[in-house]
């Protein structure tokens, strides 16, 4: 039996996922943390594989299953991650398609990069509250006193916590917490570090862009967006047209 390969721990890539096993394909999932493994589980028509892979063992595993086409579900601002699939797939003779997500309309100040939000942060003191996750605890290195008007809002585990160290940052200024957030946990981590500015990124409807929004203008807070990068790709059910012509 053919199976599609998914990349990816995003709710798109847990939909696309769920749409396979119930319309009886196979899929093999691959995730790089235990928090998304444990989200989907396994069955008998969903395998999943959880770890970091670099491009050689993405291509390794895309070689090693019967696959009719490779799923790119990584979240919007995963650059590298999506390079690297579409690298791995390169000569295999296997298809490659990216599962785009819905955009939202930006609101407040947009900033078009990180390095952006660092001059941005820097033109101000005040508070702020990022939920950029842990992977961008560089970038607010260089935000003017970082370590005393900069809260993170992280995913618990103990890679964020020795990031943390890491970069100097103080641990009593994490709010380790697991998604989804409401409108109300958004209001309550805003209160909860006095942030004075949001930090998002544009992730979405379903990466809880709106929730972010809202929770910022009922405790009169300013946001700062960084833009999501150019995204070529197939909607959800653009794609599952794709895959049951390939099966």
């Amino acid at each position: 039996m053919r199976k599609i390969l998914i990349f990816g721990g995003t709710t798109e890539g847990r939909e696309l996922a769920g749409w396979c096993v119930s319309e009886g394909i196979a899929a093999d999932v691959s995730v790089t943390t235990d928090y998304g493994a444990k989200l989907l589980g396994n069955g008998d028509m969903l395998n999943v594989f959880t770890g970091k892979l670099d491009c050689g063992e993405m291509k390794s595993l895309i070689n090693s299953g019967n696959y009719a086409a490779v799923i790119d579900a990584t979240h919007p601002y995963a650059a590298e991650a999506t390079a690297n699939i579409r690298e791995a797939c390169f000569g295999t003779g296997i298809s490659y398609y990216r599962l785009t997500r819905e955009e939202c309309a930006i609101s407040g100040t947009c900033a078009e990069s990180l390095d952006e939000l660092v001059i941005i942060l820097n033109k101000t003191d005040k508070i702020i509250l990022s939920t950029l996750g842990s992977k961008e605890f560089p970038v607010f290195t260089k935000v003017n006193s970082y370590k005393e008007r900069v809260w993170f809002r992280v995913l618990p585990s103990r890679e964020t916590a020795e990031m943390c160290v890491n970069c100097g940052i103080d641990e009593t200024h994490l709010i380790a917490e697991k998604p989804p957030y409401s409108v109300e946990d958004n209001i309550r981590h805003i209160r909860q570090s006095g942030a004075e500015i949001l930090v998002t990124k544009e992730c979405g409807i379903k990466g809880g862009y709106p929730e972010k929004i809202e929770a910022a203008k009922i405790c009169g807070i300013g946001t700062v967006t960084v833009k999501r990068p150019a995204d070529n790709g197939y909607t959800f059910d653009e794609l599952t047209e794709i895959i049951r012509k390939s099966i």
